[in-house]
């Protein structure tokens, strides 16, 4: 019965929670709270040309077509309330120049925030679903801050995926900011030394969040 096959999977089951009190000083209580920003200009321009756009091509198909036009949609709208140079697919220039991050609500206000935390001589976690826009982060805090970001992504290699860890957990490293990509921050990670977490922007799936 189901009780039988509970009984036997038991022993076999490992699972820690945060009123375990071998972990319990590692996972404090959280506490979240949500910010928001204005568009700037240039986004509220690109945000109501690509709204525009979908509706017309929406009204011209119809099934599996239109749902597709609108899930692109809506991933392009999450890049222009990222930060125009996202959608616009531009890069970080040679020696590290990095778009204005004032060209962005959502990232002016991360600049603010990144340096409350610095302030308190704190650590913080940036979470982002796109690589693309972690190294955008990555270029702007460098320029904002004029000190060693961290960019941990699914295409990092394991040895650097180690030695990123490292320097971000060790209290006499000069790197407070480690930047991950959702995708790569699900695999193995042990980051204590983070007081603060971003989710700059947001994956629409819970569990994969809350993980992170």
């Amino acid at each position: 019965g189901r009780s039988e096959l509970g009984e036997l999977c038991n022993s076999f089951i490992l699972r820690r929670t945060k009123t375990d009190p071998t972990i319990a000083a590692d996972l404090p209580e959280k506490l979240e709270t949500r910010e928001y920003t204005h568009l700037t200009s240039e986004q509220a321009e690109l945000y109501e040309n690509c709204v525009n756009r979908m509706l017309h091509a929406v009204e011209e198909s119809e099934g599996i077509h239109r749902r597709g036009l609108v899930l692109a949609a809506l991933i392009k709208l999450k890049q222009i309330c990222n930060h125009p140079a996202q959608l616009l697919k531009e890069t970080v220039g040679e020696g590290g120049g990095a778009p204005n991050p004032s060209r962005s609500g959502k990232c002016t206000r991360l600049m603010e925030m990144v340096d409350e935390v610095l302030s308190e001589g704190e650590r913080c976690l940036i979470f982002t679903q796109f690589r693309q826009m972690g190294h955008l982060l990555a270029a702007m805090l460098r320029q904002h801050l004029g000190r060693g970001v961290l960019f941990l992504h699914g295409g990092t290699p394991q040895k650097a995926r180690e030695k990123m860890v490292e320097e971000f957990q060790n209290p006499q490293g000069d790197v407070p900011i480690l930047i991950v990509s959702l995708k790569a921050g699900g695999v193995g990670l042990n980051l204590t030394a983070a007081t603060h977490v971003f989710h700059f922007d947001r994956w629409w799936n819970p569990a994969v969040e809350n993980q992170a």
